[in-house]
């Protein structure tokens, strides 16, 4: 298994992307571009790409952004998509299509020697938590960017505003122990919750013209196939998955029926909207 160059800090990270972990993502990638496409689209919107543009997608994963926002710079641009994660970069080489300026490189953005001064703008959704020292990895990011460069992410809010994530994950939490607690700075999903951490993160990496603007809106976890699909893909991948693993058949079975549930008074039909709560967080290089 080929992995990349890191930081020594992100080593983590990277076992659990270039493993298992990283692996049920990429078997969920078609699933998983439906279900977020919505913020696909928030971030297209936001970011305002051009034609004629260079942008890197920084935790690319599987590459959705990385084609939306190739499709919007063509023909003249070029978007480059970069990730830790080789079965997440295997599928996204896979599905891109021949057509569009796109690259992957396997890497860690936080050491990755990006051509100086060469791009228009940095986009991320979802993919820019996990640094262990994001300061760091924005700083290289930012050598990346013009001085005109702008920036545009996603990240998750606060666990509490997020059912999406917790509703699962408390329906898992009455047949298992609760997954080891994290910090607030430690990486992960939520690693971005707080305004004041990622104002100082980008200020520490000399960003300017910060703004983050919080964003409320429904996801179907169901992805319009019915409750039993949202309850697959809770057990599939995300918090109340990892909170599962190792256990044996009867527990994975009980808590099963206690996701369906916990999941059924948010059913509509073919659809399980659950709530969810974002940051869209813009800034200038300069």
């Amino acid at each position: 298994m080929d992995t990349p160059v890191s930081h020594e800090r992100n080593a983590d990270q990277i076992d659990y992307w270039n493993g298992p972990g990283g692996q049920r993502w990429a078997d969920r990638q078609q699933a998983q571009d439906i279900l977020l496409a919505p913020i696909l689209d928030l971030l297209v919107e936001r970011a305002r790409p051009m034609p004629g543009e260079r942008v890197v997608d920084a935790g690319c994963g599987s590459g959705a952004t990385t084609v939306a926002f190739a499709r919007k710079v063509a023909p003249s641009g070029q978007v480059l998509g970069v990730d830790v994660s080789g079965p997440m970069l295997a599928r996204a080489r896979q599905n891109a299509p021949a057509e569009l300026p796109v690259d992957f490189v396997l890497a860690d953005a936080t050491v990755y020697p990006f051509d100086p001064a060469s791009f228009d703008l940095l986009v991320s959704r979802f993919g820019v938590m996990f640094f262990a020292e994001p300061a760091v990895s924005f700083a290289n990011l930012r050598k990346a960017l013009r001085p005109s460069g702008r920036v545009t992410f996603i990240c998750w809010r606060e666990p509490r505003e997020n059912p999406f994530f917790m509703a699962p994950l408390h329906a898992v939490y009455k047949h298992v122990p609760k997954l080891p607690p994290q910090g607030p700075e430690d990486p992960g999903p939520f690693s971005f919750a707080s305004e004041e951490r990622v104002h100082r993160i980008l200020t520490e990496a000399g960003y300017k013209a910060i703004a983050m603007q919080p964003h409320d809106l429904a996801l179907d976890v169901a992805i319009g196939q019915g409750l039993e699909a949202a309850v697959r893909g809770a057990l599939e991948i995300g918090p109340a998955s990892r909170a599962l693993q190792d256990h044996p058949a009867e527990v994975r079975e009980a808590a099963r029926n206690s996701i369906r549930e916990a999941l059924a008074p948010f059913a509509q039909e073919q659809s399980v909207p659950l709530p969810a709560s974002i940051w869209i967080v813009t800034a200038r290089a300069s």
